[in-house]
C-alpha cells in the first residue's frame, strides 16, 4: 500500500506535452477509432476522449482498447490536462461493451489475456492524474458501464442512458472491474441485485440510485449528457491542480483501507501540498480579495 501511494504522490516527476491530439493506431478500415481534442479559450484545461465506432456501437474490441490505452498514457504526463472528458460520437449509444463478435473468433487462452487487457485499462482510467467525467448520452452496458464506474464522476440522460452490467444475461460475468466498482460505489447488496440480475436502469434511475452523479434531459441533438459534463468540468477547472489530484489521491487511497490509514494518507498528501505555488497564492488571494489564479505549480 505505501509503495504504491508513494508512486500516485509522484508529482515531481518530469511532465511531457501530448504531442498528437489523436491517436496512432486505426481500425480494419484506417480510421482511428477515438479522437482526443484539447479544448481551448475560457474551456483550456478541458480534453475529450471522444469515442467513434459506428458499426459496432463503440463496443470494445482490441483496437478501441489499444487506442484509449495509448491515449492515456500520453495525457497522463500532460500537466495542461486539468479535467478528461469520456464521451461518444455515436449517437444514441455511450458503449455497448465488450466486442462478442471479436470475442467468438479467439481461443480461450486469447480470451484470458484479453479481459486481463480491458481490466488494465479501467485500471488506467481509475489512476489517471486529474478528474475524470463519463458523459453517457446513450447505452452504457457491460464493459460500458465498467468504463464509467472506473470515471471519478458521471453524467446521464435521464431516459436515452441505459445501463447495467449485463453479463449474467450473455453466461459471463463482469471482469473489468464491474463486481469491484459497483459495491464501492453502491453498497454490496445493491450491487449483488444488479448483477444477479442484469438489471438495465435508465439515467434518472441510476442517479436516484446514487450511480451517476446527474442526469439531464436529453435535447434534439443527443448530447444533453454531454454538456452538462462540460459545464461539471468548468467548475472544476478554477480550482488549484495539485490540490484537486491530490484530493484524488486521498479519497482513492483512503477508501480501500480503515479510517486511520485513511487519515495517514490524507496527512501524506496535504504535507505534498503545503510547499506548492499554488497553496501560497490561495492564501495570498484570500487575503487581498480577490480570485486566486492557479498555476499547477
Amino acid at each position: 500500500m505505501l509503495r504504491a501511494l508513494t508512486r500516485a504522490l509522484r508529482l515531481t516527476r518530469p511532465w511531457r506535452r501530448l504531442q498528437a491530439r489523436g491517436c496512432a493506431s486505426h481500425g480494419a478500415a484506417g480510421d482511428p477509432e477515438i479522437q482526443v481534442r484539447a479544448l481551448a479559450g475560457p474551456h483550456r484545461g478541458i480534453t475529450e476522449i471522444l469515442m467513434n465506432r459506428p458499426r459496432a456501437r463503440n463496443a470494445l474490441g482490441n483496437v478501441l482498447v489499444s487506442e484509449l490505452l495509448e491515449a492515456l498514457a500520453q495525457l497522463q504526463e500532460d500537466r495542461q490536462v486539468r479535467v478528461l472528458i469520456f464521451r461518444s460520437g455515436v449517437k444514441g449509444v455511450f458503449c455497448a461493451g465488450a466486442d462478442l463478435k471479436e470475442r467468438e473468433q479467439m481461443s480461450e487462452a486469447e480470451v484470458g489475456v484479453f479481459v486481463q487487457r480491458l481490466r488494465g485499462l479501467m485500471n488506467e482510467i481509475a489512476a489517471f492524474p486529474a478528474p475524470t467525467i463519463a458523459a453517457m448520452d446513450g447505452f452504457a452496458l457491460g464493459g460500458g458501464l465498467e468504463l464509467a464506474l472506473a470515471c471519478d464522476l458521471r453524467v446521464a440522460a435521464a431516459s436515452s442512458a441505459i445501463m447495467g452490467l449485463i453479463e449474467t444475461t450473455r453466461g459471463l460475468l463482469p471482469g473489468a472491474g464491474g463486481t469491484q466498482r459497483l459495491p464501492r460505489c453502491l453498497g454490496v447488496a445493491l450491487a449483488k441485485e444488479l448483477i444477479f440480475t442484469g438489471r438495465r436502469l435508465s439515467g434518472a434511475q441510476a442517479q436516484a440510485l446514487g450511480l451517476v452523479n446527474h442526469s439531464v434531459a436529453q435535447n434534439e441533438e443527443g448530447n444533453a449528457a454531454y454538456h452538462r459534463a462540460r459545464e461539471l468540468a468548468q467548475e472544476i477547472l478554477p480550482q488549484a491542480p495539485i490540490a484537486v489530484r491530490l484530493g484524488k489521491v486521498a479519497i482513492d487511497r483512503g477508501m480501500e483501507v480503515d479510517i486511520a490509514s485513511g487519515m495517514a494518507i490524507e496527512g501524506m498528501c496535504y504535507a505534498q501540498n503545503i510547499p506548492t505555488r499554488d497553496r501560497l497564492e490561495g492564501m495570498a488571494a484570500f487575503r487581498e480579495k480577490r480570485p486566486p489564479r492557479f498555476v499547477g505549480e
